[in-house]
C-alpha cells in the first residue's frame, strides 16, 4: 500500500471515527425519552444491536469465527455482562440527574484503567498519570454540587450510577486485553449477545413486562438506540480503528461527552454553572492529558 492509499485509508477512518463518536454521544437525549425501566432499554440495546450485526454479516457474507470466540468465551461472557450492568447504570444516571453530568461521571473510566493498570496489566504509573487522577478527582467534587447550588438538578444517585458505569466500564476495557486472537467485530457481538441474555432476567424478575408500553416516538427512539447507537456505531467505531493510532482512537474519543454536553443544553436545556463547568474542564482535561504524549520520536 502506497503513501497515498494509507493517507486516503486513515482520512476514511477518522471520518468513520468521528461519526461513531457523535452517534455515542447523542444516546443520553434519546434515553430520556423512552419511558422505559433502564433494564429493559439495555436488553433491547443489546438484543437488537445483535440482530443489526448479525443481519450485517448475511449481506457482507462475513464468516464469524466460532473458534476464536469459544477460545475467549470465558472473558467474553464475564465482558459481557459487565456491559450489561455498565448500560443499567448508565441509563439510571441520565434518569436520576442530567445527560451533561452523567456523562462526565461515565468519562472517570479511563481514571480508572490509570489505576488499575499497574497491578491488572503491569503498566508504569507515571506522575503525569497520577497528577491526572487527582485532576479528576477534583474535577467530579465540582460537578458533583458540593462547591455551590448552581445545578440543582445534579443527585448523589445519578453521579454514583454514573461513576459505577464508568466503574464497569473500565473492568471490560482491562478484561479486553486479556483476549487473545479474536477479531473486534467477533467480539463486540458476542458481548453484544451476551450482555442481553445476562440482562434478560433481571427484567424478567424485576420488571412487569405487560404493563409496558410504548408511544410512536418513543418506540421510534428505542430502535434507534439499538440499531444506531449500538450496531451501527459499533460497527463503524471497530472498522475505523483500524487504520488509526491508539493515540487518535483516544483523542477522538472526547468527542462523544462533548457532542452530549452540548446536545444536553440545547436539546434539553439543561443547565451547568461555574462549578459544574470547572468539573467539566478538570475531568475531560484530565482524561485527555492522560492519553497525550508529549516525548517526540527521535
Amino acid at each position: 500500500m502506497d503513501s497515498t492509499q494509507t493517507t486516503s485509508s486513515q482520512g476514511l477512518g477518522r471520518a468513520k471515527l468521528i461519526l461513531a463518536m457523535t452517534i455515542f454521544g447523542t444516546i443520553g437525549i434519546f434515553v430520556k425519552y423512552i419511558p422505559l425501566p433502564s433494564s429493559m432499554i439495555a436488553f433491547v440495546r443489546g438484543f437488537v444491536g445483535v440482530a443489526f450485526l448479525l443481519l450485517v454479516t448475511l449481506i457482507k457474507r462475513t464468516k464469524i469465527s466460532f473458534k476464536d470466540i469459544k477460545r475467549n468465551l470465558l472473558l467474553l461472557c464475564i465482558s459481557g455482562a459487565f456491559i450489561g450492568i455498565n448500560w443499567i447504570l448508565l441509563f439510571e444516571a441520565y434518569r436520576y440527574t442530567t445527560v451533561a453530568t452523567a456523562t462526565l461521571c461515565y468519562y472517570m473510566a479511563p481514571i480508572f484503567v490509570t489505576i488499575a493498570s499497574p497491578f491488572v496489566l503491569k503498566e508504569k504509573l507515571t506522575v503525569k498519570k497520577v497528577l491526572c487522577v487527582f485532576m479528576a478527582l477534583i474535577g467530579m467534587v465540582f460537578v458533583s454540587g458540593i462547591m455551590g447550588t448552581d445545578s440543582l438538578h445534579i443527585s448523589v444517585p445519578g453521579i454514583l450510577c454514573g461513576v459505577g458505569a464508568a466503574f464497569f466500564y473500565a473492568c471490560v476495557i482491562l478484561l479486553n486485553k486479556h483476549l487473545k486472537d479474536i477479531s473486534s467485530y467477533d467480539m463486540t457481538m458476542t458481548q453484544l449477545l451476551v450482555a442481553a441474555i445476562v440482562i434478560l432476567p433481571y427484567v424478567l424478575l424485576t420488571e412487569d413486562i405487560s404493563a409496558m408500553s410504548l408511544d410512536a416516538p418513543a418506540l421510534i427512539c428505542l430502535l434507534l438506540v439499538g440499531i444506531v447507537h449500538t450496531g451501527f456505531a459499533y460497527m463503524i467505531y471497530f472498522s475505523s480503528i483500524a487504520s488509526l493510532k491508539a493515540q487518535t482512537v483516544a483523542i477522538f474519543s472526547y468527542i462523544d461527552p462533548v457532542v452530549a454536553i452540548i446536545l444536553s443544553a440545547l436539546v434539553l436545556k439543561e443547565k451547568m454553572g461555574i462549578y459544574g463547568a470547572i468539573g467539566a474542564v478538570l475531568i475531560l482535561g484530565s482524561t485527555l492529558l492522560s492519553e497525550l504524549n508529549f516525548h517526540k520520536k527521535k
